[in-house]
């Protein structure tokens, strides 16, 4: 009988759990064994001991790993002050990590992350669920093959609820950041526009952000970015009024049609094959895009950010069996991550910046 992968899982009760279920995911895999689990609260450390079946648990991830010496960890909290270190210290006991999103406080942590899983030789992947679903397998396909045309327009939102703004831009303007990335590869320009109250933002509204996501700015923000081959993409995100939550998602326009795709596990994406992308000239032909291709029966069923989370697990044991990097991996992550800095960097100089951006720092931290 083959001996069970050695996985342990790192949480953090009140500051931000084990994320979207990076922790039960590891239940669904006869390969592997989880060994142990670190909380630093400790009635949440017991609930997690059961939950999970673990033989152990710790309130020091640190002392885990050592004992323990799992070959991966599920680090799973949403809190991000902690992200760069959890990170380190499984790299530099040689664990690989699937890491909840987003990857890290600023580039210059994600950065640090990036060279201790390079310098240890082990992998990192980074939970942007959406990237690994079929649907998204198929978009792609679509748009490599022509059939969307030339792609000269790609329009994300976040989700613009009460976290509209800034806070979004960070929590959930990851997820979009990283589609466009799966499907255009990574910008070279970004400028942005922040604004507070309606009136552009200053220095005096910076203010610390939840989750332990460093400083913030804007209740109302949009970016634009350049692509290669004049593709243009943009963000924008509010705190919405009215339609909070309806509209995040990203829309793909090209020469021959458009595509919308939105987020989570299996995720929905649809079809369009008109090249004015408007009701108004001719007939306007919503296809659904499934797993199996566009108007084809759906052969899967929705799981949620669960079915994600899975499919992430078999891709990262796959990589690590095969030695190649996940199909999202730390670079991923970091280049979402760089998608976010690269607004706040455009504000602090007032001006559009190149990428990949020369300041690892966070911007709002050097005005």
């Amino acid at each position: 009988m083959a001996k069970k992968i050695r996985v342990a899982v790192i949480g953090r009760t009140g500051k931000g759990g084990y994320g979207h279920g990076l922790d039960v995911v590891w239940k669904g895999f006869d390969e592997v064994e989880i060994v142990a689990v670190a909380d630093e609260n400790e009635a949440g450390l017991k609930t997690a001991v059961s939950r999970l079946g673990a033989k152990t648990g710790y309130a020091d991830y640190r002392q885990m790993l050592e004992k323990e010496k799992p070959q991966i960890v599920s680090v799973g909290d949403r809190f991000l002050d902690l992200h760069k270190d959890m990170v380190v210290a499984c790299a530099e006991n040689g664990a690989s990590v699937f890491l909840e999103k987003p990857m890290a406080r600023n580039l210059a942590e994600a950065d640090e992350m990036i060279a201790v899983c390079e310098r240890h030789h082990v992998k990192l992947a980074i939970a942007h669920q959406t990237r690994y679903s079929p649907r998204m397998a198929q978009v792609k396909k679509m748009i490599a093959e022509g059939q969307l045309g030339d792609l000269i327009e790609m329009h994300g939102r976040g989700k613009e609820d009460t976290r509209g703004g800034g806070q979004d831009l960070m929590v959930l303007g990851t997820h979009i950041f990283d589609l466009m990335r799966y499907f255009a590869g990574h910008p070279k320009l970004c400028f942005s526009k922040i604004l507070v109250n309606g009136q552009p933002a200053t220095r005096a509204d910076i203010k610390e952000g939840g989750e332990g996501m460093g400083p913030i700015l804007g209740d109302h923000l949009w970016a634009a970015y350049n692509f290669d081959n004049g593709l243009l993409g943009t963000f924008g995100t509010h705190k919405a009024k009215a339609g909070a939550g309806q509209r995040f998602a990203l829309h793909l326009y090209g020469t021959k049609g458009a595509i919308h795709v939105a987020t989570g596990g299996l995720a929905s994406a649809w079809y369009c094959d008109n090249p004015s992308w408007s009701p108004t000239r001719g007939k306007i032909n919503w296809q659904e895009i499934t797993s199996q291709g566009v108007g084809k029966p759906e052969t899967l069923k929705e799981g949620g950010l669960g079915q994600g989370n899975g499919w992430i697990v078999k891709d990262l044991l796959e990589a690590i069996a095969k030695d190649r990097q996940p199909l999202g991996s730390g670079y991923d992550g970091r280049g979402a991550l760089e998608m976010i800095m690269g607004v706040y960097e455009s504000f602090r100089v007032g001006a559009p910046v190149e990428m990949p951006l020369k300041n690892r720092k966070h911007p709002l931290l050097m005005m």
